[in-house]
């Protein structure tokens, strides 16, 4: 039997476009998954959007909090109530090819691997594709993790056993944080070159805010991981160079 692939989607004014994020969840090939939606109360009709889905699919579940807790506590509420071997982080903008979850379980079950992550492409807020493939490394591990976050997170599936306790922190970059976390117990992440996603870009966006996300970074380094000055520059001086040649592709 194929096992059970629990999807977490937090949702905040996402009504433009959650709808497709669940539509490309209904038609993936790979079928025995649960979605669970958070919605961190949201002021727009998101909530409408998904009690629609909820009310036609006994595998898709609306969680809707009474309060805004930021992306973080919405994460870390589905992961408490997630019941699959393997936990898959949908943002509720992005779109997944419909093979994405089938090819990375097989990959995963017959390895015997913890963690899988996969190429992508960029589109943007109209769903036109504005990159070429955004190719990942075979593998990553916690020293290459520092360098770069080369982990989108609607790419990744992971082991529940793997990520065990660990969950979200509100920080700027509490993705890569929570990788990093992962990681150091260690063990490694891996690549499938192959597109399976289409990650959004949005305006207004953390990851659009190059400002933001260079001071989000080296706090990271400097408070979060703790390294020092010349070790924090060394990364990131990789993470700027990595940035700059991904955004060129």
């Amino acid at each position: 039997m194929e096992p059970l692939v629990t999807i977490i989607t937090p949702c905040y004014n996402s009504a433009d476009f959650v709808a497709l994020t669940i539509n490309s969840v209904l038609e993936q090939s790979y079928t025995n998954w649960e979605l669970i939606v958070i919605d961190d109360k949201s002021k727009d009709n998101t909530t409408a959007v998904i009690e629609t889905y909820a009310q036609q699919h006994n595998n898709i579940k609306l969680i809707k909090l009474e309060q805004n807790g930021g992306v973080a506590n919405a994460r870390n509420v589905g992961l408490t109530e997630a019941k699959g071997k393997y936990i898959a982080f949908l943002d509720s903008d992005d779109i997944w090819l419909k093979d994405k979850l089938a090819k990375q379980v097989a990959y995963m079950e017959e390895k015997n691997l913890p963690m899988t992550f996969c190429a992508y492409q960029r589109i943007d807020e109209a769903g036109a594709v504005i990159s070429g493939k955004i190719e990942v490394p075979n593998s990553v591990n916690y020293k290459k993790l520092l360098s770069h976050n080369v982990i989108i997170f609607s790419t990744s599936l992971t082991l529940k056993s793997a990520i065990g306790d660990i969950r979200f922190k509100k920080a700027g970059h509490e993705d890569w944080i929570f990788w990093l976390d992962i990681f150091k117990k260690p063990f490694n992440g891996y690549g499938i070159n192959e597109v399976l996603v289409e990650y959004r870009i949005r305006k207004g966006s953390v990851s659009s805010n190059k400002l933001k996300v260079i001071g989000f970074t080296w706090k990271i380094l400097r408070e979060s991981e703790k390294l020092g000055f010349f070790q924090s520059a060394y990364h990131f001086a990789k993470y700027a160079f990595a940035t700059v040649w991904k955004r060129l592709k």
